[in-house]
Parts: C-alpha cells; sequence; structure tokens
C-alpha cells in the first residue's frame, strides 16, 4: 500500500471540517506546520467585519491593495506569490517590519472568478525564504480550500433558504391544495367530493396522504400550517370551538 504523502494527508484533513471555525482551528495548523511557518492564518474578506477593531483596522492596511504588493498580485493574478516575487527585501521590510513577517507567502481562494479570502504563512529574519516548491503546494492548498468553501458556502446559503421555505407544504399536488382550501372552509368529505367532482373515498385517501406529508394528524392541524405559508388559505380564527368542529369531521 502507498504511503501517503504529507500534502496528501492536509487535503484529507481539509476535507473533514464541516465550517471555517473548524477550518481555522484544526487545518491552519496543520498548513502552517507543512510549510515550517512561524505564523499561518486564513482570511475571508466578507467576515472582515465582524473581527475585532483593532485587528480589523490592522488587516484592513495589511489586505490592502495599494499597500501590499502580495495582496494586489493575488488579486491581479489569483496565483500564490511570496514577497521575494514582487519587491526587494529593502522594500519589503519598509512594508512590512514586523519581525515574524520577514518572509511571506499567500495563496488565494477563489469563488465564482472572484477573490474571497487568503490563505498566508509568514518566517521570520532566521528562517528561510520561501521557494518555487512551497508556491507549488500552495497552490495546490488553494485550489481544495477554494473547492471548500464554495461548497461549504452552498450548502449553508441552501440551508437557510430552506428554513424559510414551507417545505412539507410544497409536497401537496394543486388538487391537495383544493382539498385543503375546502377542508378550512368546513366543508365535509362528502361536500368536497361533490364540489371537486371526486368519490368522497377519493377526498379520504387523499387526505391521509396529506397527513403523511405535511406530518400532521388533525384537519386543524393542517389548516394551521398550511395558512401559514405562502398558499394562502382561507383565514380560520383557530378558537377552541372551531379547532373542535374540523376535527370532528370526518377523516
Amino acid at each position: 500500500m502507498t504511503m501517503k504523502s504529507p500534502l496528501q494527508l492536509l487535503f484529507e484533513a481539509l476535507d473533514q471540517v464541516k465550517d471555517e471555525q473548524d477550518l481555522r482551528s484544526q487545518v491552519v495548523p496543520k498548513i502552517g506546520e507543512y510549510f515550517a511557518a512561524k505564523r499561518s492564518g486564513i482570511f475571508f474578506f466578507d467576515q472582515l467585519p465582524l473581527v475585532d477593531s483593532n485587528l480589523q483596522k490592522i488587516l484592513k492596511v495589511g489586505l490592502s491593495i495599494e499597500h501590499n504588493p502580495v495582496v494586489r498580485y493575488l488579486a491581479e493574478r489569483h496565483a500564490p506569490v511570496h514577497e521575494a516575487l514582487v519587491a526587494s527585501p529593502k522594500v519589503w521590510t519598509i512594508i512590512c517590519p514586523r519581525p515574524d513577517h520577514w518572509h511571506v507567502m499567500a495563496g488565494p481562494i477563489v469563488s465564482r472568478g472572484q477573490l474571497m479570502g487568503v490563505v498566508g504563512c509568514t518566517r521570520d529574519r532566521s528562517m528561510p525564504a520561501f521557494d518555487t516548491e512551497n508556491l507549488a503546494d500552495l497552490s495546490a492548498i488553494c485550489l481544495h480550500l477554494s473547492v471548500w468553501a464554495a461548497t461549504v458556502r452552498a450548502a449553508k446559503l441552501s440551508r437557510r433558504e430552506s428554513q424559510h421555505q414551507p417545505l412539507k407544504t410544497s409536497r401537496l399536488t394543486p388538487r391537495e391544495l383544493q382539498i385543503a382550501e375546502l377542508v378550512a372552509l368546513g366543508r365535509t368529505n362528502a361536500a368536497i367530493g361533490r364540489e371537486l367532482w371526486i368519490t368522497e373515498n377519493s377526498v379520504k385517501q387523499a387526505l391521509k396522504r396529506m397527513f403523511r406529508k405535511l406530518e400532521v394528524s388533525s384537519r386543524a392541524e393542517m389548516v394551521a400550517q398550511l395558512s401559514a405559508t405562502k398558499y394562502n388559505l382561507p383565514s380560520v380564527k383557530m378558537s377552541p370551538s372551531k379547532d373542535r368542529e374540523l376535527n370532528n369531521l370526518q377523516f
């Protein structure tokens, strides 16, 4: 059996995390370890307003296209870069005088053609500079990060949208919605059958299906659930007497 490389193990670790909090706590340290970095981190631009105000000011300057040529390279090329590609050592120390940022390497997290975040590593003056092999490995990591971020955010958006949609009620057919409207008006199964030109037994069987789909056990529950959705059933004030009236009707 072929042994997996440290880079492949890093990909697998990334595949296991479920959200951005786990990404930072579980994967970012592994990235830093892989590149023997002094510091490592991941930033998503849409989350910068959520961080501490002091850190926000630092990041606003550090991630500025005008101020930082590394970030400008990322924004223009969507490719990993280290400081030696964009500035001389002297110029870099002026741009970023921090001793633990003597060497910097950063890669893009991209979604729909836009730069949505950055993954970065730094080394201090006593450590070797990042090289082309490091850039190649970071490029592979960025590819996986971009796919992961797009997948996780799409799933989050889907869950958020589902919370605002009546998923259960959307399972009803147009005919079942007609029956529900007549139930809300207090019609009996026989009356519904006559109005829709179907048998009373067909109405009864349809109601059984509708109860299962909506996960309810009474006509009153069904009317209440449907009245709260986009289907706008006739308004029914669910007083105790009305509740009993609906539920005393045939199934």
